[in-house]
């Protein structure tokens, strides 16, 4: 997006929240890939679509340095649950400090391992999936949450753009790969309606019926 108007879309939206921006200034000094974070625009509007949706229970796929933890967790029905699960187990701490400071740490529940293999044990219906995984896996994370989803619930995928790679044909690099059978998956499942939003690098918003 032209920089200038990315600006603009900034200045005209709801500010930032002082923790989520110190979060996000921090990723960026301190751990390798920080746009991996959501960030100000992608991060207000996962929160609002959470407090529209008003979830009891929310899967993410992915907390990284807990930014879009945060976000999803801040529209949480009272006494609802965010589980969230990472691969990476030394971004724990770091996130739930940060969790600690938005006054979300009792309503988000930190899982560490691999996504794939956890998933099967979740024995329980969600209202919201935010998958931001392995990009590689995106087509094995739906098929294993969607019967996890209650009907008139949400999945949400992010990075389904891909900075612009889903447009490349005879594409070897199999994270671009991964998103490209994730989107045509998605394209002919029947059970579903969605639309892809061109925010940031690409999020598709996906009910289930």
């Amino acid at each position: 997006m032209n920089l200038k108007l990315d600006q603009y879309i900034k200045e005209h939206s709801s500010r930032e929240d002082p923790v989520l921006e110190d979060l996000y200034r921090q990723t960026y000094i301190r751990f390798v890939n920080p746009n991996m974070a959501s960030g100000h625009l992608q991060g207000k509007f996962l929160e609002l679509i959470s407090k529209m949706i008003n979830p009891e229970f929310v899967l993410e796929i992915g907390t990284f340095t807990g930014y879009s933890s945060i976000a999803l967790a801040r529209g949480l029905k009272k006494g609802g649950k965010l589980i969230t699960i990472e691969l990476n187990d030394e971004l724990k701490e770091f996130s739930h400090s940060y969790f600690i400071r938005a006054g979300v740490d009792q309503d988000i529940i930190q899982m560490t391992g691999n996504a794939i293999e956890i998933l099967p044990s979740l024995n329980m219906m969600f209202d919201m999936v935010f998958i931001d995984g392995d990009k590689r896996e995106y087509c094995d994370y739906y098929n294993l949450v969607k019967d996890k989803v209650r009907q008139g619930g949400y999945i949400i995928a992010d990075n389904v753009l891909w900075g612009e790679k889903v447009l490349e044909t005879g594409t070897t690099d199999k994270q671009s790969i991964g998103i490209i059978d994730f989107n045509n998956m998605i394209m002919n499942e029947k059970d579903i309606e969605h639309v892809i939003i061109p925010l940031r690098d690409g999020i598709t918003l996906i009910r289930k019926l």
